[in-house]
């Protein structure tokens, strides 16, 4: 078993995790979060938002973990879908919190940073509060909406320091979310952990090439993640345009993995750009079709753009490419580099001209491809494992329960954890 951040004497202790913009265990860092306190100790329950083919079912125990989904309907229409779609989570996740009863630790999983509201309820009962930053909200919304620094802007800021304000601990998906939360968020320095995502090894196991998905051509080339106005879909066609038109180049096949809200815009994009019969849209896949994609894949494609967001964020893509033995050509972003290291190519943020020609570069030379691929797999199997990330998910769970006497279950302290004596 993991180290635990209880003993053995204590009873057993119950945390409950909010999230709001994915289901769950589809949500697979949060999944691996919930399966790592259920193995050291904890009783772990979820309120999270109803799937829409999958995680339908209202209520679900999994593996021993305990889950409580709500109806959620996604924003569309700017503003003020977002604001009845929050509207709705908040008042769902209060209501769904009230009968999961007392908890040790309330731990809250951005976006949106509103998720303090609710957990108010349960730290006015003792509870301790976790805030698992995995997005910098106030970039996000500079990223998507182009909107600059208006009113709402201001506003997500504000939400933004009201969470740190009520955060016991923060967790942070890097060194460079870590260093908001002390900089902007003014935590200190030891109340703020870093758990890196880290993907699911039993979940990326390589399996022999499927040449049938190349269709036809010498090489497939893959991007695999969401498809939002930020995430960058958009620039990997217009390289692979001039990979066709510039480098004269036409011996590959793209399949892009995964939806999102600019899924129509992207598939009408390819069509424009005149690329419809060698690149082709999956959407979303069982595990087995993403393993054998990616098995089969010569190239990965992390064409994220810099913005204020991306910079300094770890994309999952990259890692999960990691994981399966492929070499990446990825834009030159901060935490891009730190988590892929030599196992991608870096072109110069937002150049697609050098995006193809890296492309290029990697289809004409099997053996670097295979040294990058060793790379990456080295560094998902060392310093970015999940066993890295459980040890300082746990120490995060210690030092929000430390000097304190836990409340029992269906207990209801008001005032909050007794000091040890």
């Amino acid at each position: 078993m993991l180290g635990d951040a209880r003993s053995n004497d204590e009873p057993d202790r119950r945390a409950l995790i909010l999230v709001e913009n994915l289901s769950v265990p589809f949500d697979r860092r949060v999944w691996q979060e919930c399966t790592t306190l259920r193995d050291a100790g904890w009783t772990v329950h979820v309120i999270c938002p109803r799937g829409s083919k999958r995680d339908t079912e209202p209520e679900a125990e999994i593996d021993g973990v305990r889950i409580h989904r709500y109806p959620l309907r996604a924003a569309t229409g700017g503003p003020a879908g977002y604001l009845r779609e929050y509207g709705s989570a908040l008042w769902h996740t209060y209501r769904l919190a009230r009968g999961v009863g007392p908890v040790h630790v309330v731990h809250a999983c951005n976006p949106p940073d509103l998720l303090f509201l609710p957990a108010r309820w349960l730290t006015r009962r003792g509870a301790r509060f976790v805030f698992d930053q995995h997005d910098l909200v106030p970039e996000l919304y500079l990223s998507r909406f182009d909107r600059g620094k208006d009113l709402l802007y201001r506003g997500v800021c504000a939400l933004e320091r009201l969470t740190y304000r009520a955060a016991d601990i923060v967790i942070a998906t890097n060194e460079s979310y870590r260093d908001v939360a002390v900089s902007r968020g003014g935590k200190r320095p030891e109340d703020v952990f870093v758990v890196r995502s880290a993907p699911a090894t039993d979940r990326f196991q390589p399996v022999p090439p499927e040449p049938e998905l190349k269709h036809g051509k010498p090489h497939l080339l893959c991007y695999l993640g969401v498809m939002g106005p930020q995430d960058g879909v958009d620039y990997a066609l217009r390289a692979l345009a001039k990979l066709r038109d510039e480098f004269g180049r036409t011996d590959w096949h793209a399949v892009f993995v995964g939806s999102g809200d600019a899924f129509d815009t992207m598939v009408e994009l390819s069509r424009q750009l005149g690329l419809a019969e060698q690149v082709q849209f999956t959407g979303r896949v069982p595990d087995a079709d993403l393993v054998r994609y990616l098995s089969t894949a010569d190239v990965c494609l992390s064409p994220d753009p810099r913005n204020p967001l991306n910079d300094v964020s770890t994309m999952n893509k990259v890692l999960e490419y990691m994981a399966m033995g492929r070499p990446i050509v990825s834009f030159d972003l901060r935490e891009a580099r730190v988590s892929a290291g030599d196992a991608a190519v870096y072109a110069p943020a937002d150049d697609e001209a050098e995006f193809a020609r890296l492309i290029t570069v990697l289809l004409d030379d099997p053996e670097e491809r295979a040294r990058m691929g060793k790379i990456g797999q080295e560094r998902i199997s060392g310093p970015l494992s999940w066993r890295n990330s459980q040890k300082s998910l746990l120490a995060a769970y210690a030092a929000a329960c430390r000097g304190r006497t836990p409340v029992p279950p269906g207990g209801t302290v008001r005032t909050g954890w007794r000091q040890r004596g």
